[in-house]
């Protein structure tokens, strides 16, 4: 798939439980819920929203980035309901379009029923499928055992940990890089 159609309009991916769609403002209400909850947020380097604004203004930012090029972001739904559960994405693209970083979060309400896991294949298919990425990334707070079993689970091999990286809440965390190449891809 062109890069030109890929960022005409955010494809839709769909999986046996899932579609992943572009977010929208109606959005706003559901993005809030999740993003306001500190346990969901507990390792995203954000301050949870504490207004339905703020998470009107994440949507506004989303879509700058995919007009730029630069990201882009899928609103996870279950197949027959329409509302946003969560979100996973594809951002900081090298020029060539050859490698990207991703990062996702789920409402707290659906952790442990395999959604992630489902979406990022669903993701990772497209990412190393229709854009034809060499190389995927994702940067994950040592502490979030949660996300880095998920990683391992989908093929990523943790490449390295950088100590006290990252500075969050008046602390320094360290963080851990794990990677993804499209030849180890499992899809």
């Amino acid at each position: 798939m062109a890069l030109d159609t890929i960022f005409a309009s955010v494809p839709q991916i769909e999986t046996p439980r899932l579609i992943l769609r572009g977010i929208r403002e109606s959005d706003a209400e559901a993005t809030f819920a999740t993003f306001s909850d500190p346990e969901t947020m507990e390792f995203y380097g954000e301050a949870t929203h504490q207004s339905v604004g703020e998470s009107r203004e994440l949507i506004r930012e989303i879509a700058g980035w995919y007009a730029r090029r630069e990201g882009i972001r899928w609103g996870i739904t279950l197949r027959g309901a329409d509302e946003v559960i969560g979100s996973c994405g594809l951002f900081k693209f090298d020029e060539g379009f050859h490698h990207a970083e991703t990062g996702y979060e789920l409402r707290r309400a659906y952790w442990r029923q395999g959604i992630m896991s489902e979406a990022m294949r669903g993701l990772l298919g497209f990412g190393f499928g229709a854009m034809e990425l060499h190389r995927i990334e994702a940067t994950v707070d040592d502490a979030n055992e949660r996300s880095k079993g998920l990683l391992r689970s989908l093929g990523f091999t943790h490449e390295g940990t950088l100590r006290q990286r990252f500075a969050w809440q008046g602390r320094f965390l360290d963080e851990c890089y794990f990677g993804l190449l499209h030849d180890e891809w499992r899809g």
